[in-house]
């Protein structure tokens, strides 16, 4: 456990202590920010608090006493829910304001691990509960600079499969042979193995109308022909095969021929930009150090669609943090499904895919960008053209 780094965060924003809390394994966030297994699943609740300064306390059950002794501190034994009560008193004496795996309304779920009733008995000994949601993030989704190096690796490779899997399209659709979208996925996921890449699905292939499905995924019997006109959308992500690795992200959308139509080519277009101002206004505000949040950046990409009359049809957030799972527990770019108040970090990652969904097609760029120290920068390759002939 990062007891000193823990608890200089827990300082930093201002709390008096992290409160943690399981029960059947309902928050893996804790495991992994304490940096323990538990020696079995806990059928029993336990406690534990770490303060802004000094040792922490645990809170544990007497037929599971010995749960939390790979942590630090004392640990105080309950049998009734009436000990229980006066032990959460004790072990948390001298707080007034600690953080849990809990999000106002919901607005983050990636962290609402723990349930209202704990929350509301917690509340019961005098305690305020604030968020933990800006802690998590600076334990979860910041990276080490191998992690980046990860990324920058995994990009390469994805984007080279990327750029494989148009061409696999193109040549079938120029010679006349029967291409579809799920012979597209197994050739990206054949591409994926040879290069040492895994991913947990995917990607996503879909042509015209299907494009317009944001999580759509085409299946064996359950796949439609790729032809000349069409337009195509695909979404890979992919990390390199070792453990700590880091997912890349992206998304392209091409139309099979020389002139797309002209809404496509407008469609294109709004996306683009959408996503070339969310990526300026990121960069801005990591040069000139300022504290960016990410509706602040969905803001910037969902006002040029709203402001060409696609709002309706920008129907996500505009980004998601990335880590060693695609859709990591940093901030995200939203706000549309969540207000994300989130600051974004440095050392952090996040995904910037702006789209337009339309009955007949579908169109979204994706690209990823890192923050570092006072800087920011999309990862990988950018498209910029639409036409893929």
């Amino acid at each position: 456990m990062q007891l000193e780094k823990i608890q200089q965060e827990i300082r930093n924003q201002k709390l008096d202590g992290w409160l943690f809390f399981d029960h059947h394994l309902r928050d893996p966030l804790a495991y992994r920010v304490l940096g323990f297994t538990p020696p079995r699943t806990p059928t029993r609740r336990w406690y534990y608090l770490i303060p802004a300064s000094g040792e922490p306390h645990g809170l544990v059950h007497r037929i599971e006493s010995g749960m939390l002794d790979a942590l630090a501190g004392d640990k105080t034994k309950y049998s009734s829910w009436s000990e229980q009560v006066a032990g959460l008193r004790k072990i948390t004496a001298g707080s007034r304001r600690v953080a849990m795996q809990y999000s106002p309304n919901c607005a983050i779920p990636y962290v609402s691990m723990v349930d209202a009733g704990t929350v509301e008995l917690v509340r019961s000994v005098g305690l305020e509960v604030a968020s933990s949601a800006e802690l998590i993030q600076a334990f979860e989704a910041k990276w080490s600079r191998e992690q980046l190096e990860s990324h920058l690796e995994a990009g390469r490779r994805v984007d080279a499969a990327r750029a494989a899997a148009f061409e696999f399209i193109r040549e079938h659709v120029r010679n006349g042979s029967p291409v579809g979208e799920y012979d597209v996925k197994m050739f990206v996921r054949e591409r994926f193995a040879a290069s040492g890449l895994v991913t947990d699905h995917g990607p996503i292939v879909g042509a015209n109308a299907n494009a317009s499905n944001p999580h759509y995924e085409p299946m064996e019997g359950a796949s439609a022909p790729i032809r000349k006109g069409d337009l195509v959308l695909l979404d890979m992500w992919a990390k390199l095969d070792r453990p700590d690795a880091v997912y890349y992200d992206i998304t392209w959308t091409h139309f099979l021929g020389e002139n797309p139509p002209e809404k496509m080519r407008s469609v294109f277009e709004v996306v683009t930009g959408a996503r070339d101002a969310a990526v300026r206004r990121v960069e801005t505000a990591m040069a000139q150090g300022e504290a960016l949040c990410g509706y602040q950046v969905d803001d910037a990409a969902r006002g040029v669609i709203a402001s060409r009359g696609f709002g309706e049809y920008f129907t996500h957030r505009t980004g998601h943090s990335i880590g060693v799972e695609v859709h990591g527990n940093g901030a995200n770019m939203d706000n549309l499904e969540t207000h994300d108040e989130r600051r974004i970090s440095p050392w952090t990652c996040f995904s910037i895919e702006p789209g337009i969904y339309l009955p007949e097609f579908g169109v979204r760029s994706e690209v990823n960008m890192f923050v570092g120290e006072g800087e920011a920068r999309v990862t990988g390759a950018v498209q910029r053209e639409l036409a893929l002939f």
